[in-house]
């Protein structure tokens, strides 16, 4: 199966397990993938994640986060940028996703990066999504 956007697909298998309670969710390996899911991690939104061989295809597993209250950690996400129609910024115009409680991830020269750290590198890039 050939996906024309395998963020948005991320994103929706993430938003859909968040909806129904699971703790880990699996999906095709890509670069891309794994570093959102390395800032996913870093950021606090995920437990971890891992990287195995399924019959010879790549599989990502993401361990969602519930509170102790079994809310989920992500309370949404929102793809921005979309083959169709890219979002690019430049260092004074990376966006801040409600005040700063949430995050931006950026696709730099220098890498996939959260809104913070391209502020502190200043430098600019397509805005891929927002988690917060």
């Amino acid at each position: 199966m050939v996906l024309t956007d395998p963020i948005a697909d991320m994103l929706t298998r993430i938003r859909n397990a968040n909806m129904a309670e699971k703790k880990v969710v699996a999906m095709p390996h890509s670069k891309m993938k794994s570093e959102l899911a390395r800032i996913l991690k870093s950021e606090g939104f995920i437990k971890d994640y891992t990287m195995e061989n399924d019959d010879g295809k790549s599989v990502l597993n993401l361990f969602l986060k519930y509170t102790a209250d079994r809310e989920p950690v992500i309370q949404g996400l929102r793809r921005i940028s979309k083959p169709s129609c890219r979002k690019y910024v430049n260092s004074e115009e990376v966006p801040r996703v409600l005040g700063g409680i949430g995050v931006a991830i950026l696709s730099t020269s220098s890498g996939v990066m959260t809104d913070t750290d391209a502020r502190e590198k200043k430098i600019g890039g397509e805005v891929l999504c927002y988690i917060w």
